[in-house]
Parts: C-alpha cells; sequence; structure tokens
C-alpha cells in the first residue's frame, strides 16, 4: 500500500452487516469505525505475530493488538499448543478441573503479593467483584476511584460517572466520588467530606506517568487509617510492567487486584486476587456473610486458563517484559525523531512506559485535536499501520519498528503542512473520529 491507494471495498460492506447486527458495529466500543478515519476501518480477516490482515487483503503491522491483550503477538505457538491439548480433554465441567487449581498456584507463584485468586472471563467481572468485597468487608457503600484513569468497568458504579450515564440511576452514581492521581493530599479531603462512608480506593497504579515518591505506599496507608481497601486496577499494568504487575516493580502491596489483557494473550481470563482474609469472604470456610463474589458459567474454561498458564510461562522464559520495553524505546525514538525532523515535535508526541505508548495529537495550539489525530491516523493507514495506539506486542521485529517509523515520518509531513495550512480538514477525508465516551451517537 502506498500513497492514497487503499481498497478497503469488502471492509465497508462488512462494515454495514456489522452495524445491522450489532448495535454499534463491534463488541467494543474502542473497536469501533468511529474511532477510525472516515471510510478507513478495515475488517480484520487474521492475524499472525505482529501483522493481521483485512477482508480486503491488506496487510498492516498492527499496534495495540486486541486492546493490550494480546502481547505475545497473534497465534502463539506455545499458547495455541497448550489451549489446543486442553480443548481435545473438555473444557467445561460440572465440578472444578485440576486445571483450575495447577492456574491459581501458578498465578500465585507469578504474582506472589496477592494469597488468593479467582478467574472470570473479563475485567468488568473482576473491578466490580472487588468493589462489592471491598463493600462487603467495610460495611461502607461509596466507591472513590481516580478520574484520571480511563475506564474500570462496564458496571453501573463506574459508567454512571461518564459522559454516558443513560439507563444508570443517579442514586447509584453518586455513591461513586473521584480523586486525582498523583496528588496524595487530595484524597484527605474525601473521607473528611464522607466519614466511614468510602468502601475503597480504585486506580490504576500508573498510566502515562510513573507515580510519584511515596505515591501509592500513602495510598495504602490513607486507605487503611481511614478503615477503607485499597485496589488495584492491573488490566494493563499486569504484564506490561513487570510479570508481577505494577505491584511487583513498585513494591506496594494492594489489598485486593484485578488482572486482565494481556494475562491471555487474547484469550478470554481474568482475575482478581489479593489478601486471603478478604478473599476467603467469597469462600465456604469463614463464620461473616457471605459474598457472592465471582461465579460464572465459564469463568474457569480450562483452554482459557491452560492460555494463562502459558503466557506465565513465556514471560518468565523468554524476558517478554523486558523485550516490550526495548521494542517500546526503539519506536519511541524514531517516532519522536520522525517528529522533530518534519518540525513536529510540540504536536505528535509520544507518551507513557515504553511497554505501554500512547501518542497525543495537538493542534497550533497545543491542544488535543481529534482532526489532527484523524490526519495522522489516515496516514497511517494509508502506510500499511494499524496504530490507535503505539503499545507494542513481544511479535514486532525490528524492522516493523523501522517500517513504523517511516510512515509516522510521511505522516508528520502531512501534519506539516496541515499546521502550516492552518487548518487539517482538506487532510481528513471526511468527518473527524469520535471520542468514545460521548453523550450522543
Amino acid at each position: 500500500m502506498s500513497g492514497e491507494e487503499l481498497n478497503l471495498t469488502r471492509s465497508r460492506a462488512v462494515n454495514e452487516r456489522l452495524h445491522a447486527a450489532i448495535p454499534g458495529g463491534a463488541h467494543t466500543y474502542a473497536k469501533g469505525d468511529d474511532q477510525y478515519p472516515q471510510d478507513l476501518a478495515p475488517v480484520i480477516s487474521h492475524g499472525r505475530g505482529a501483522h493481521v490482515w483485512d477482508v480486503d487483503g491488506n496487510e498492516y503491522i498492527e499496534y495495540g493488538s486486541g486492546l493490550r491483550s494480546v502481547s505475545l503477538g497473534h497465534a502463539h505457538p506455545r499458547v495455541l499448543e497448550a489451549v489446543r491439548r486442553e480443548l481435545d480433554r473438555g473444557s467445561n465441567f460440572v465440578r472444578p478441573s485440576v486445571v483450575e487449581a495447577e492456574a491459581a498456584e501458578r498465578f500465585l507463584a507469578t504474582v506472589p503479593t496477592a494469597e488468593m485468586v479467582k478467574f472470570a472471563k473479563n475485567g468488568s467481572d473482576a473491578t466490580t467483584a472487588a468493589v462489592r468485597l471491598a463493600r462487603a468487608v467495610t460495611g461502607r457503600t461509596r466507591v472513590a476511584l481516580c478520574a484520571d484513569h480511563p475506564f474500570f468497568s462496564v458496571d453501573d458504579w463506574f459508567i454512571g460517572t461518564t459522559p454516558m450515564p443513560a439507563g444508570i440511576p443517579s442514586e447509584t452514581a453518586d455513591l461513586t466520588v473521584t480523586f486525582p492521581y498523583g496528588d496524595l493530599a487530595a484524597v484527605e479531603p474525601l473521607f473528611d467530606r464522607y466519614p466511614d462512608e468510602i468502601a475503597c480506593l480504585i486506580l490504576e497504579p500508573a498510566t502515562q506517568a510513573e507515580p510519584p515518591p511515596g505515591y501509592l505506599a500513602g495510598l495504602r496507608d490513607l486507605a487503611h487509617r481511614h478503615g477503607s481497601v485499597l485496589v488495584f486496577d492491573e488490566m494493563i499494568t499486569g504484564f506490561r510492567w513487570s510479570e508481577a504487575g505494577a505491584q511487583g516493580l513498585y513494591g506496594v502491596t494492594p489489598d485486593l487486584s484485578t488482572f486482565g489483557k494481556a494475562l491471555g494473550n487474547g484469550f478470554a481470563v481474568s482475575a482478581l486476587a489479593g489478601r486471603r482474609e478478604l478473599m476467603e469472604r467469597g469462600g465456604l470456610r469463614h463464620d461473616a456473610d457471605r459474598v457472592f463474589l465471582l461465579s460464572t458459567t465459564h469463568g474457569a474454561e480450562t483452554h482459557a486458563l491452560a492460555a494463562a498458564m502459558a503466557v506465565q510461562t513465556t514471560y518468565t522464559e523468554e524476558g517478554v517484559t523486558a523485550r516490550l520495553h526495548a521494542l517500546g524505546e526503539r519506536l519511541a525514538a524514531g517516532v519522536r525523531d520522525a517528529a522533530a525532523a518534519m518540525g513536529v515535535a510540540d504536536h505528535v508526541r509520544v507518551r507513557g512506559r515504553a511497554s505501554n505508548l500512547v501518542f497525543a495529537t495537538l493542534d497550533a495550539q497545543g491542544r488535543p485535536s481529534q482532526e489532527y489525530r484523524t490526519l495522522f491516523l489516515r496516514r497511517l493507514l494509508l502506510g500499511g499501520v494499524l496504530a490507535p495506539s503505539f503499545v507494542v506486542s513481544g511479535a514486532l521485529e525490528e524492522a516493523d519498528i523501522d517500517r513504523t517509523v517511516d510512515v509516522v515520518g510521511q505522516a508528520c509531513a502531512v501534519y506539516r503542512k496541515a499546521l502550516d495550512a492552518g487548518d487539517p480538514t482538506p487532510w481528513l477525508g471526511g468527518r473527524p473520529v469520535r471520542p468514545v465516551f460521548r453523550r450522543r451517537a
């Protein structure tokens, strides 16, 4: 693919079929065609490693694979071997499989800061279970979440705080309060404003910015001083910051934590982990009121748990986290150099930990711009790079990174033209991309 030539005739037809049968045209809003330039939303046929092909036969270098879940690359042989082995033995039974014990023990060995674990299929179920458990053990109703982090759950306690609260009672949304990331002093007033009401603090331990020194430990001490539970959402940081998550890297153990995404390399598996005295409240060996923690028909399918074990083994034996960081550092340096060479270093910026890079597209005044994001995404797609973010997978080769940097350079050249013209509209190809969370379709 080169220049303006990109045949997406079949993708456009399939997109129409998707919208006719599926609200939003996708099963995840972040995958919607509104997130891509108009008429440039490829529908994927298959993937291998760090490359994907659409139904029109176009090949792309892919970033952010599976919304950050496919960190080893598509169709990873070690993971597929483990999955196929279990599928031949049956995947779901009327009683627990021995694989459930093996997977739990393997997870707890990988994340030694946790004492018990329970598996589910998606991150939302795990984070909501953490909130329910915190409310049960504290006898409190309010949840305090970090307002600077984009997503925690599809459930009402979180979605009620977003610009898409339709269908959620205000009484439910009012039970969630927020705090900013990195500012410990801003959290204390919440406990003063809602004395003995806050069940938990929930946040991602890190995102684009590293936690300030002492911040995570300070949050833990503050939560405990006020009788609350500290929850780390490690859906992204788990296996990207370290095999043991951000808690293993920073040395701060939360009361509860949730994992997913990279845990299954694309197979559906998530986890709620934490201190035994809390987790056991969802079990059978205690005298307190029972907590309906997690109970899912498909939560312990053997092939998904086998995938998770294979992922953990691959990470530890092959040093995947270090590879992700090395690839990300090469990519970040290349993108920054390409942007500087085209005079747009102040407008195309790479942010975040090397294993979890995102990019910002800023207008002439330095403000985030959906129009310039559209321009940038369009040029990447035309160059054969599918990149809603620059989140790397371990399957990328250095040649993929170098090719991506070349395409970024071409995109930055167009970006410079748009800045000089004072209007990116001629380079958008249609309507701009839209934020996921918005009130109107």
